[in-house]
């Protein structure tokens, strides 16, 4: 059964150009341009109960946009979205009762008070019983080892304390949705381990459906099998993570240690050299060639060790980022 069923949003922004100066000042109380920037288009996908899916873009991808509409922040300009069966920007009392999200950049907890007591405020808000919401929190609390910080002032937190704090106050109510935005960015790398370590543990316990944003491609490759690929507002990709390399790049990566020095001049004949000195070498093969080129390396040459790589996702990604604005969707 699809948790989120989205189909044809979009999201156009409009703004007016105002010119600088006084002159244009003036000028901007009888007459403005009207700009129109399209931050989703026509984007469609669906995702299953208990799926935890990645959801990569550039800045300004529409990311955001997206998650906004699907939590009822924004109203789209067109096209439908059903969440556990709500129409998002509808409101509806009982959809919000079973969603969450988590934003890297806001705060929802009040700064000069303890978390426990945005705890307790979030209970209230939210109806959850008195049982429940301890045992929820006891929960929590011992998967994110966050015991001696309860009854501290936010403001005295560190941002990786704060931010697992974030993720407590959105739990307690048990959403059966939860999107996440960049929820690791400008921690410290122990801080990213332990967030990704507990939103794993809490997709495979509780079955909750999770689409996660994020730049850093730890997170996605360490959660997410699924992964949707946003650029200039459309989707690119939907599909599994390990496939995306087969879509969009054609070579693989050679590398060789050699049993003996060599000379520290790279061969002329050698097909796609990168880096060559007297004990490594590195080679990008066209992926019709490994085979061919892996057979003449073996025999031309000493070689302690050999072996053939896959590119790193990051570079992947890189690509289709840099893809132009009227690139295809698939």
């Amino acid at each position: 059964m699809s948790a989120i069923e989205v189909r044809n949003l979009n999201k156009t922004f409009k703004t007016q150009k105002k010119e600088a100066g006084l002159k244009g000042s003036l000028k901007g109380l009888f007459w403005r341009e009207t700009l129109y920037k399209e931050a989703v288009k026509s984007v469609s996908f669906s995702l299953e109960e208990g799926e935890l899916v990645g959801f990569l873009g550039p800045n300004g991808a529409g990311k955001t946009t997206l998650l906004k509409m699907l939590s009822g922040i924004l109203y789209p300009t067109s096209g439908e979205a059903q969440v556990l069966g709500f129409t998002p920007w509808q409101r509806h009392r009982d959809y919000q009762r079973q969603f969450a999200i988590v934003m890297g950049q806001k705060n929802q907890l009040w700064w000069d008070l303890p978390p426990a007591e945005s705890f307790l405020l979030n209970r209230d808000i939210y109806g959850v019983d008195h049982r429940t919401f301890q045992y929820t929190l006891d929960e929590m609390v011992e998967l994110l080892d966050l015991k001696n910080l309860l009854n501290i002032p936010v403001r005295q937190l560190s941002l990786g304390q704060r931010m697992k704090c974030e993720l407590v106050a959105s739990l307690l109510h048990q959403p059966r949705v939860l999107f996440l935005d960049e929820p690791t960015i400008g921690l410290d790398v122990i801080s990213q381990e332990k967030i990704r370590s507990f939103v794993k543990s809490y997709n495979r316990l509780k079955k909750t459906t999770v689409l996660l944003t994020s730049h850093y491609m730890q997170d996605v490759e360490q959660l997410c099998e699924r992964v949707l690929v946003i650029n200039h507002g459309g989707i690119v990709y939907d599909g599994p993570l390990t496939s995306l390399s087969n879509r969009y790049i054609d070579h693989k990566i050679i590398k060789i240690r050699f049993a003996e020095p060599q000379s520290a001049t790279a061969p002329s004949n050698l097909k796609g050299i990168v880096e060559w000195d007297k004990h490594h070498a590195l080679l990008k093969i066209q992926k019709k060639e490994v085979a061919q080129i892996t057979h003449k390396l073996l025999g031309d040459f000493p070689i302690e060790d050999l072996s053939v790589e896959e590119v790193e996702v990051e570079e992947v990604i890189r690509r289709i980022f840099e893809e132009r604005p009227d690139t295809e969707n698939f």
